[in-house]
């Protein structure tokens, strides 16, 4: 089993990969393959609703998110991590997932995200951390991905890795999320093990309110 773990920071080596680290490893021993991928420091922008991706299966701006698509197959689970600006979660990582998740929700047939564990993982000098949580966490729900939590909320604080590792509660609450995220993905793999299916989906109407 892996978990990819998505650093949404535009500092590869910064508080947030601290943070993604430390449940890294957790996850390594529990026997969880974990996987680091850094989005960049490039800005990366949001979906511009073009719909270019239902008929190509990739998203029409060819960069970070595509090469991250190409990885979700093989993931069983992931951890989206990100700096707190302005009290929201850092808006590369915000375009990045919008564009990300529309494009496997929409970009072909089976989606690479539906029904896998996920988690959100916040890092701040100070405040702002829940509602940047609050952000990641809507696309989970959206995409039918079953979260998964820690002992408090995930977040770590400072203003630099070296600060990161003075926040013992913070890496304590990280190490609790590897290892709730090993239990959920074994608890999966037993399930699907004793011929539980995934559940139905029926085709539904969309509905709008202007007619």
């Amino acid at each position: 089993m892996k978990v990819l773990l998505v650093n949404g920071s535009p500092h590869k080596n910064g508080c947030t990969n601290r943070a993604l680290e430390e449940v890294a490893r957790s996850l390594e021993a529990e026997g969880i393959e974990a996987e680091l991928f850094w989005i960049g420091a490039k800005p990366v922008g949001g979906c511009v609703a073009c719909q270019a991706c239902r008929s190509t299966g990739t998203c029409v701006f060819n960069d970070s998110v595509n090469q991250a698509r190409a990885k979700l197959a093989e993931a069983d689970g992931f951890v989206f991590g990100a700096p707190v600006h302005y009290a929201h979660a850092a808006s590369s990582l915000l375009g990045f997932m919008d564009r990300l998740f529309y494009a496997d929700g929409k970009g072909g047939t089976q989606s690479n995200l539906r029904f896998k564990p996920a988690a959100a993982v916040l890092s701040a000098r100070r405040a702002g951390t829940t509602a940047a949580f609050e952000d990641i966490n809507k696309f989970f729900t959206i995409a039918q991905m079953p979260i998964v939590s820690s002992r408090y909320w995930n977040n770590v604080h400072g203003n630099s890795a070296e600060e990161v590792e003075q926040d013992a509660e913070g890496l304590w609450t990280m190490r609790q999320l590897g290892r709730n995220m090993a239990w959920m993905l074994k608890c999966i793999e037993a399930g699907r093990a004793a011929g539980i299916a995934l559940p139905a989906q029926e085709p539904g109407e969309m509905t709008n309110f202007v007619r």
